[in-house]
């Protein structure tokens, strides 16, 4: 509900409940939610351009919400799927656009054969087109995000009993990143695995709740998401790419082009829009084609992740999820203190000191009821790590309902304390880029 103007200092104005006031954070009622979001509400537009626009973000909203609890629910519920007829229509799609781009990669070969050089051209186009489209496998390349077995042995070691606890291989790379966020994927021909673990969320975690994010993204390589399968992944890469290249430019062809800049320019921005148009429509298809089976992936890995790391640990994970926003916070205002809270030169190991430690202690920091507001923010605007995965919320609750379970893979003080002097490095290497030395 809106912020309206507090009646007493700890009575909420709407309802008259007392209140518990934390300064740091903004107050609010848990039971009549008076203030429970602190935005601003949207300004009622008269013109019908935008009351369109506004009717049409609280359909899109409605929809989505209707769709990811059914999902839930559906899952909840222990509903036989019927997901193989969607699955079936998502592989079929996919197969149309891969046809189309090697119908794309046929027909300029063969026009370059025709001999004819505006033929020939076209084809030259056709055959650039082709190139953006191909299969993108990604390859394993190391940087300075990347850690070596020889140099994380006992990260590399936890690692490996995780994914033999889920039942999937070793993995072959992780990279240590800047993100409140982690990330498992296979790339190159030969599928090699890579763990990204961000910083800003490992560091806050207790040990075994970083045992249940391992079995978590280690769980999206055994949980049966078809979303991560080559075949569709490739085909959305490629629409994607269709979508891009087919985005009329707004710039203005006159002024740029002259002309016949600007004639060619009003003969193809309607077609372009066509395509678009049309492109977006299939990609917005396969993502409702593909829903049940990715979110019910990632509830599979959760569950995993409540597995490997016992629930109270997965359940401890989601809920930092939800403190993103405060990590960010944390991480900005580090940033913009003076010089010397930073350290005097670049070689100084304080800086990263000063961030982990104030980050860890400000997120453990936040009262109950700030936890509790932040949860029900998520589950109002249907928060989420992305728009793949279920709403943050709904995977609490989930959560919830499994059984009660002790961890398959515990850590012990001497490993945490080796991983922990294996990520040092890692940890100085976020500081200087966030502090730009």
């Amino acid at each position: 509900m809106p912020a309206t103007e507090v009646a007493t200092p700890h009575t909420c104005p709407d309802c008259a409940a007392v209140l518990d006031v934390d300064e740091r954070f903004p107050a609010w009622c848990p039971a009549c939610e008076w203030n429970l979001s602190t935005e601003a509400a949207p300004v009622a537009q008269r013109k019908r351009g935008e009351k369109r626009r506004q009717r049409r973000e609280a359909a899109r909203k409605r929809a989505v919400r209707a769709r990811v609890e059914k999902v839930y629910e559906s899952l909840v519920s222990d509903a036989p799927r019927r997901s193989d007829g969607a699955w079936l229509a998502a592989v079929a799609i996919a197969g149309l656009i891969h046809l189309v781009t090697l119908c794309v990669l046929a027909g300029s070969v063969a026009l370059l054969s025709t001999g004819t050089w505006p033929l020939r051209v076209i084809g030259l186009l056709g055959l650039a087109v082709a190139f953006m489209l191909r299969p993108r496998f990604g390859r394993l390349r190391h940087d300075e995000t990347s850690l070596r077995r020889s140099d994380a042995p006992a990260l590399y070691g936890l690692a490996d009993r995780v994914a033999a606890a889920v039942g999937t291989r070793p993995v072959d790379m992780i990279r240590v990143t800047d993100d409140f966020n982690a990330g498992f994927g296979r790339f190159g021909l030969r599928r090699r695995s890579v763990l990204r673990l961000g910083l800003p969320l490992w560091v806050p975690l207790t040990p075994q709740q970083r045992v249940a994010l391992l079995g978590h993204e280690f769980g999206h390589d055994v949980n049966g998401d078809h979303r991560s399968r080559l075949w569709l992944r490739t085909a959305l890469d490629a629409l994607i790419e269709w979508y891009h290249l087919t985005t009329p430019d707004r710039s203005d062809a006159w002024s740029g082009g002259g002309f016949i800049g600007g004639v060619a320019s009003l003969v193809t921005a309607p077609l372009l829009w066509v395509v678009n148009r049309l492109v977006l429509g299939v990609l917005l298809l396969l993502d409702r084609l593909t829903t049940r089976s990715g979110q019910g992936a990632e509830y599979r890995a959760d569950g995993l992740a409540a597995e490997v790391g016992s629930t109270a640990a997965a359940k401890g994970l989601l809920e930092m999820l939800l403190l993103k926003q405060s990590a960010e916070t944390v991480m900005m205002r580090f940033r913009t203190l003076p010089r010397t809270r930073r350290g005097p030169v670049p070689t100084d190991r304080r800086p990263a000191v000063d961030l982990w430690t104030e980050l860890t202690e400000q997120l453990a920091s936040l009262p109950p009821l700030e936890r509790e507001r932040r949860l029900r923010l998520s589950a109002l605007d249907l928060g989420a790590v992305d728009s793949t995965h279920p709403p943050t919320h709904l995977r609490i609750s989930m959560v919830d309902r499994l059984p009660a379970r002790e961890p398959t893979v515990t850590v012990t003080a001497g490993e945490s304390a080796a991983i922990e002097a294996e990520l040092a490095a890692a940890r100085e290497r976020v500081v200087r880029g966030l502090l730009a030395i």
